[in-house]
């Protein structure tokens, strides 16, 4: 990945890489600054294959930390900025990184204090040096500003840098366990898989792609980064999205591209001073969603263009995109056809065998693909990778004749809030760990806005009942924002089997059920 860097600041020095709402940096200065900062993890003993970590809000310096452990064949580990005290101890300690770039705080994150209360336990001894980014030196921490001074990384010897196939990043992500799970990602098929989705998406050298996205996301760092860098074009990056400040941004940088969900298409139609004329400069850009969400991408927020895409962090992202000059109405109402060196197969998930086009079944993904989770999630890989080398994805879907997929919904139990993936056990952990709390269950509930809310069901231990702001407090202070229930309701019973496993089906049918009813007085509004 360094290697294009390079390759595109000679051909275009002077373009910007990336610019934000105060700052921009061109293809050539990001080379320099990636080479200052890459020469001091050089000398303070990272090498190829070494874990860095960073915990950040997209800026500048996250593109000049990733491409300068890319430069000395270290692998990026981005941690969400919405991480929890709890999270963080989880991730450091799974990870295993040497070095950690971080953010002093986040909203009302204070990472500097939660990284110094973990750094006194014994399980993070082999975090060896804390960087603090745009803040200055303090006990126990370096600054950051101290990497932008001195050498720049000369040439390395053969066999120093990343080769094609070595991991790039190790991304979290969440999955059905209630542990996020460690997925690493190739240079080779990162740059690859990248190209292909721009391709789909028509960009061209000079497009301005908005990423209000987090980099930490796989549909920012192996699929946004990626697709603007191999088309020479521009990322303008928001630090993190907020409908009034990403229409400045799309106005006043004239984006042609944008990385929306439908939540923030929702956000940014709503907004107040939204109207045609501030995004009239969008063309193309991609989204996932139902058909209307894609038209309302189209028609309302003015990106014509746009792709509906289907994929997953294991597979770098994306594995299928609708072409953008596909008629919208096409590229509505399917998410595409597998990308180039993607292979995709549906099959009968209770006989293995594949189904007829139009049949729906199981989607499997086969070419651009993760070697396997690391870490503690490494003990899924024998269950969700195929002997054949095929991504068990959980999702449901079928085939078109003409090759396109037609994602229907997902079998597994994992709920999608604005386009996040959330563990329902996750979230019921911290749940039962609630004073008051005796059993959880915790479910999706269909939502046009958000895809689905949280809805979380509780019983109450004896002498005790369940205060729906005590619960949702709690919450607040152990899991990221966006894993908060939506709604808090109290009940007698959870629906269990005979031995105890709670039955997600009649929870969620429970759900439903109290919607369409109304809405009970116990329920509480989450994050």
């Amino acid at each position: 990945m360094f290697e294009l860097l390079c390759e595109q600041a000679a051909a275009v020095p002077e373009r910007a890489f990336a610019t934000t709402v105060d700052t921009c940096i061109s293809y050539a200065a990001l080379e320099a600054r990636a080479r200052t900062v890459a020469q001091r993890l050089h000398r303070s003993g990272i090498r190829r294959g070494d874990r860095v970590g960073l915990l950040c809000d997209n800026r500048i310096e996250w593109l000049e930390v990733f491409f300068a452990a890319a430069a000395i064949g270290a692998i990026i580990v981005p941690f969400s900025t919405w991480s929890t005290a709890r999270e963080l101890d989880f991730l450091l300690s799974d990870s295993k990184v040497r070095l950690l770039f971080a953010i002093p705080r986040f909203g009302e994150r204070v990472f500097a204090e939660d990284i110094a209360a973990l750094r006194s336990s014994a399980a993070h001894r082999g975090l060896e040096k804390v960087i603090l980014i745009d803040a200055p030196p303090r006990q126990g921490f370096e600054a950051y500003s101290s990497y932008g001074e001195g050498e720049r990384l000369p040439s390395l010897a053969p066999g120093e840098g990343a080769s094609a196939a070595d991991p790039i990043v190790i991304l979290y992500t969440s999955g059905s366990s209630n542990r996020p799970k460690a997925v690493p990602l190739d240079h080779f098929a990162t740059i690859e898989n990248g190209f292909n989705i721009g391709e789909r998406q028509g960009l061209m050298p000079g497009d301005r792609v908005l990423v209000s996205v987090p980099l930490f996301w796989s549909y920012g760092v192996v699929n946004a980064l990626p697709a603007s860098i191999t088309h020479a074009a521009t990322m303008v990056m928001q630090g993190h999205f907020e409908a009034g400040g990403a229409l400045d941004l799309i106005e006043r940088k004239k984006c042609t591209a944008i990385y929306t969900l439908p939540a923030m298409t929702n956000a940014l139609i709503a907004h107040p001073a939204f109207h045609r004329g501030r995004t009239a400069s969008l063309r193309a850009g991609v989204t996932i969603g139902a058909p209307q969400d894609v038209l309302k991408a189209a028609e309302q927020l003015g990106a014509s263009e746009i792709c509906n895409i289907y994929g997953a962090t294991e597979n770098y992202g994306n594995c299928c995109v609708t072409p953008h000059d596909w008629p919208l109405d096409k590229r509505a109402t399917c998410q595409g056809i597998p990308l180039p060196g993607v292979q995709l197969r549906i099959r009968d998930p209770a006989t293995g065998r594949d189904v007829q086009p139009g049949e729906v079944g199981e989607i499997e993904v086969r070419g651009y693909l993760t070697k396997g989770y690391l870490g503690d999630s490494a003990r899924f890989n024998a269950s969700v990778f195929t002997s054949d080398a095929y991504f068990r994805t959980g999702d449901l879907g079928s085939l078109r004749q003409d090759g396109a997929l037609h994602f229907v919904g997902r079998s597994s139990e994992m709920i999608k809030r604005s386009g996040i993936n959330v563990s329902p056990t996750e979230v019921e952990e911290v749940l039962q760990q609630h004073p008051s709390v005796a059993l959880a269950g915790v479910t999706g509930l269909a939502d046009p806005a958000k895809g689905e809310l949280i809805v979380a069901y509780l019983t109450a231990k004896r002498g005790s009942s369940i205060d729906a702001s005590a619960i949702l407090e709690h919450c607040r202070k152990y899991l990221s924002r966006y894993k908060v229930p939506d709604k808090v309701r109290a009940c007698e019973t959870l629906p269990l089997t005979s031995t105890g496993k709670l039955m997600r089906r009649e929870l969620r049918a429970m759900a439903a059920e109290a919607t369409a009813a109304c809405s009970t007085p116990d329920d509480a509004a989450g994050a």
